[in-house]
């Protein structure tokens, strides 16, 4: 796909493409490195240079990007005496390690400007101003180191840190946000740059989807340019999608953003056309931008003018009604023009308006999900409930960190115990069940009791954590309690988020018994990372060989732990593809071996939302919402790049059940 966005990227005005650098995607274990298919990004530098565009790398290395751990690898964490993002050797070390590593690359393909290349800012950190404030001098002596250890790598181009205002020089800080045209820098020869203009909002498992309407991202941006804005990048121009396992805590795997090329790679209209219009009408006023300062007047209540000229007679102008609600009439140059609320109108020549921030010419229609097959042929299996006495799994006394056992090797631990009820317990004779009561840290929790799913309860991004409370059908003897924890991602943001925790830590309690209450805490626990499928490698061809499946009247439905495979044949064609979920809870994705990332429908979104949400007045993340009483997530994107002409496997594991003779094959058209 990279080829198709870059241009379409450069069809809509744009001059600059601005990357991360994911460290976990690139090291994934310390020191074996990963720059192969997606994670290629030498050859994603030089195709933007091959499309005659510029490039801002963020190197960072920390990303938050919604992404799990926010970029860094997990080993990481267990690096000994290491503090994340603070004045700490251990992780100044692993740090500088990286940087150094993607600096010496790019220099040996000469990608930096000096060189020829297409490289002409790269950025050390990322959004730290704010935990600076809160650590206070550990943050201040981290952050000038940082400074320091980047700019000392002499790669010839300006560094940038954004949400920083106290860079030191040369550093220059830069600004992220749905508005900046009120930021300065933090000094007056550094240029006022604004490095993530929020073309919308992420969408979370749990969530409705948020927007963010055409008309006010392009005011946005116009009211930055007429206050000396002299740079500004889409956070995002095309978001894509989270495949795998990258997403973070209770993100989607779609990472839309609403951008104004969407998920698929598509226009998003009429988002793209207006910014596209946009970006031509400011290079119309290139020539008297670049040459002045502008000249500023307030014609009357809520309208504001400004005017720039060069000394060879170019001359610019935007008009703005700041007022939410009314229209203006603004008179300029004894000419009258008529602005929409909440918009702003630019003149290149200081007569003609030829672009208006509130007037959409664009006409067509959004781009539409069709069914291009469905009633697949699918066959099943599923999985057996693991207990505590068998033999591949880990005993322990006292409950366990989800994460700290498996490194993120799965999103699955099973917490396996067992308890002994004695034949006079008087629930067994009024029938009266027992309560169990498990706390977990998060994020999801899969009940079974001898080897039957008695119930599953999930936290969201707000509020990780969960109790479950449920009453639970036990016999006299041995009964075997397995918990299966699901981790929906790691946090990705946050004071020192690498000491948060997941998974359950209990208290475990069963109430309702003769004595009363039993802890189940602090005795012998049994663990398993991740599902038998998982070891068994069922989501590819060699491994799927391995089990028994069924088919037919034999395939199970609404059964949780079941793994699912068909196969299908691409479509003819060029538009995008995607996988239609409804009718499935939980579990993740795979085509042809490749994980198209964690699905979640059975996540329905509750609330309010707006599907009409009027684009004047300041927006925020929670503005324009929509989605409401759907799942979070119906569309799964498959890349064709992923697809074979006929005999694609596509396999779904399910968690807890679903039917997959819902799941269909989609295309995405964009029809205008």
């Amino acid at each position: 796909m990279w080829p198709d966005i870059i241009q379409k990227a450069k069809n809509g005005g744009l001059d600059v493409i601005q990357t991360y650098v994911f460290w976990d995607g690139h090291e994934p274990s310390p020191g074996n490195y990963n720059f192969e298919g997606r994670f290629d990004i030498v050859k994603f530098i030089k195709l933007v240079q091959q499309a005659g565009l510029y490039v801002n790398l963020r190197i960072g290395p920390y990303a938050c990007a919604e992404w799990n751990f926010g970029g860094f690898p997990v080993w990481l964490k267990y690096v000994p005496g290491i503090e994340f993002r603070t004045d700490n050797q251990p992780f100044k070390a692993a740090m500088q390690g990286f940087v150094e590593k993607i600096v010496s690359m790019m220099k040996s393909e000469n990608l930096f400007e000096p060189q020829g290349g297409p490289i002409i800012m790269s950025q050390i950190e990322n959004e730290y101003g704010p935990i600076e404030w809160e650590i206070g001098a550990p943050g201040k002596a981290y952050s000038a180191w940082a400074a320091k250890m980047a700019v000392g790598l002499d790669i010839g181009v300006p560094w940038i840190m954004c949400k920083q205002e106290t860079a030191p020089d040369p550093m220059i800080d830069t600004c992220n946000g749905f508005y900046c045209e009120g930021f300065t820098p933090n000094k007056s020869y550094k240029p006022k740059m604004w490095t993530e203009v929020w073309s919308g909002w992420y969408t979370q498992f749990g969530g409705a989807i948020p927007y963010r309407p055409a008309e006010d991202l392009a005011f946005s941006v116009a009211r930055f340019v007429q206050n000396n804005g002299s740079f500004f990048n889409y956070y995002m121009y095309h978001g894509g999608t989270n495949f795998g396992r990258t997403s973070g805590r209770f993100i989607a795997t779609s990472y839309d953003f609403d951008a104004p090329l969407d998920e698929y790679g598509l226009p998003n209209e009429p988002k793209w056309s207006h910014l596209t219009n946009l970006h031509k009408a400011i290079k119309q006023c290139e020539p008297a931008l670049v040459s002045s300062y502008p000249i500023v007047t307030w014609p009357g209540n809520n309208q504001e003018v400004h005017v720039f000229k060069s000394q060879s007679g170019a001359c610019a102008a935007f008009l703005s009604n700041y007022d939410p609600t009314f229209a203006a009439k603004l008179t300029f140059q004894n000419m009258e023009y008529d602005l929409p609320p909440w918009s702003i109108s630019i003149l290149p020549d200081c007569k003609t308006e030829v672009y208006n921030t509130a007037k959409i010419s664009f006409k067509g229609s959004k781009a539409k999900m069709t069914t291009v097959s469905s009633g697949f042929s699918w066959q099943s299996y599923t999985e057996n409930t693991p207990s505590a006495d068998d033999k591949d799994a880990l005993a322990m006394q006292n409950l366990w960190e989800q994460v700290n056992v498996t490194r993120d090797s799965s999103d699955y631990l099973w917490y396996l115990t067992q308890v002994d009820i004695a034949s006079d317990e008087g629930f067994l004779k009024s029938g009266e069940w027992p309560l169990l009561t498990v706390m977990s840290a998060g994020h999801v929790l899969h009940v079974f009791i001898n080897g039957r799913l008695s119930g599953t309860v999930y936290g969201s991004l707000d509020n990780p954590k969960l109790t479950y409370n449920g009453k639970v059908n036990l016999r006299a003897g041995i009964n075997k309690i397995s918990l299966l924890s699901v981790a929906a991602g790691l946090p990705n943001v946050g004071l020192h988020y690498e000491t948060w925790n997941a998974g359950v830590l209990g208290p475990v309690t069963l109430s309702g018994l003769n004595e009363g209450t039993a802890d189940l805490t602090k005795q012998t626990w049994t663990y398993k990372v991740g599902t038998k499928g998982e070891s068994l490698k069922l989501d590819s061809i060699a491994g799927s060989s391995s089990v028994q499946w069924v088919e037919g009247s034999l395939l199970a439905k609404k059964t949780p732990l079941t793994w699912y495979k068909t196969r299908f044949d691409a479509p003819t064609g060029n538009d995008p593809l995607g996988i239609d979920m409804l009718g499935m809870t939980k579990g993740e994705i795979w085509i042809n071996g490749e994980s198209i990332g964690r699905h979640w429908p059975g996540y329905t979104v509750k609330g309010k939302c707006n599907d009409d949400c009027n684009y004047a007045g300041t927006f925020t993340e929670t503005k324009c919402l929509t989605g409401c009483g759907q799942p979070s997530q119906r569309w799964y994107h498959v890349p064709r790049s992923w697809l074979k002409e006929s005999g694609n496997m596509l396999v779904v594991f399910e968690e807890w059940g679903g039917d997959p003779t819902g799941i269909s094959l989609v295309k995405r058209n964009s029809i205008t």
